[in-house]
């Protein structure tokens, strides 16, 4: 009766669809027969938050993801605060308790093979302007981990040949120096050389587009998409793929995770340190590849 006149509540006063309301009263059924089954003599009235963990426990031992527990977690609150507000219960025992964490899904990357593979010369028209910009711009999100938005705000100043360091302007308006090397730097000078001769410059950013304005977010977007659909067959292909694949290839050849961190401008980090796991997903997957008794 009490999940009946809570259920009737949702319908009636808070105009929550009948959908919704099927989801929460299978929910608190759920956990109504959980706890049943669990000692017959526990009720709604005298469940302590013990219970509620123990249940929450059970879900995620059969493979309930955190989202999915978490979501029924809600109904038992949202149960007791109106229980609670109608002096139905004296207390409410889902009141502290926590969910599950939700797990951050780790960042996917192309393999270092995959995009030394997709930077080859011989792949690419050398002699079209569209294919070199394409290439430079890969190579120097992969070579630099910039972000797109980054890479994109760049103008000609701010690549400094001679010491080899380029200036972008990150999150926050904060700006920081990126060294690259001499793969990059022979790219760029002849990215900039094919450029001038083939578009009139409209703008000083460092990637124009062909009618010669600063190159926009999903014109690059495209550019990156449609060529790593060349050498990987990854769901996610976007710009921000490269860069998880530059701090993945940074870590797998021996960088430190501070560098790491500032080459990226993350602000902490705890941000750059989701590289770890997909390094040590990597490594795992190499042990019990070549491992005898792995």
């Amino acid at each position: 009766m009490m999940v009946k006149e809570f259920l009737d509540y949702l319908r009636c006063e808070r105009n929550y669809s009948a959908r919704t309301v099927k989801e929460y009263g299978d929910d608190l059924r759920e956990f109504e027969l959980f706890f049943k089954n669990l000692d017959t003599t526990l009720t709604w009235e005298n469940v302590v938050s013990d219970v509620i963990r123990d249940w929450m426990e059970s879900m995620m031992d059969k493979g309930n993801i955190a989202t999915s527990v978490n979501r029924r977690l809600s109904a038992v609150r949202s149960f007791y605060r109106f229980a609670l507000s109608r002096g139905i219960v004296s207390r409410d025992p889902a009141h502290g308790v926590k969910g599950p964490k939700k797990e951050k899904p780790l960042p996917q990357f192309v393999r270092e093979a995959e995009l030394d593979a997709l930077l080859d010369e011989n792949v690419w028209d050398m002699g079209c302007f569209a294919d070199v910009r394409a290439r430079t711009l890969i190579l120097l999100i992969y070579e630099t981990g910039v972000r797109i938005s980054e890479l994109l705000g760049i103008d000609d100043a701010a690549v400094d040949f001679s010491a080899g360091q380029l200036k972008v302007m990150g999150k926050g308006g904060k700006q920081r120096i990126i060294p690259f090397g001499r793969e990059l730097s022979e790219t760029l000078a002849r990215y900039m050389e094919a450029r001038d001769a083939a578009v009139v410059k409209k703008s000083p950013a460092l990637f124009l587009w062909n009618d010669g304005e600063r190159e926009t977010y999903w014109q690059a977007r495209r550019e990156v998409r449609s060529n790593l659909s060349r050498v990987c067959t990854l769901k996610k292909r976007s710009p921000h793929v490269l860069r998880h694949s530059f701090a993945t290839a940074m870590l797998n050849n021996g960088a430190g995770l501070e560098s790491v961190k500032k080459l990226l401008g993350h602000s902490k980090l705890t941000t750059t340190e989701i590289y770890t796991h997909t390094t040590f997903e990597q490594l795992k997957r190499v042990y019990e590849s070549a491992h005898p008794r792995a």
